[in-house]
């Protein structure tokens, strides 16, 4: 995920996430897949690196959550690059043999 938003690989992200996908940001805006991903594609939201510092995945047959802590250095909104500190929650979905993201909602950390 984190590869395909740095390489804004829109066929990626549209790939990953559900079409009913849905993002709170830390700053509490909320988009759909389709804004999501185009504000990774037109530089509104610019992501250069992530570390992961901790990862932690519950499976429950076909649905999921991903919770995460990363360093984010990101430009956002027409920003300078910062690094940011989110924790992620994430739902998934398993379709057709395939986990998508379905929500996501970050905050910091």
């Amino acid at each position: 995920m984190y590869r395909a938003m740095i390489d804004k690989d829109t066929s990626a992200l549209s790939r990953i996430h559900a079409d009913n996908f849905g993002v709170v940001h830390m700053t509490g805006i909320r988009q759909s897949r389709q804004e999501y991903i185009r504000v990774i594609a037109d530089g509104t939201l610019n992501y250069f690196s992530v570390i992961e510092d901790s990862i932690d995945i519950r499976i429950d047959c076909n649905t999921a959550t991903f919770a995460g802590r990363s360093r984010v250095t990101v430009a956002v909104f027409g920003g300078g690059h910062n690094t940011w500190r989110p924790q992620l929650l994430f739902t998934l979905e398993k379709h057709g043999g395939q986990w998508l993201l379905t929500s996501s909602g970050a905050s910091t950390y």
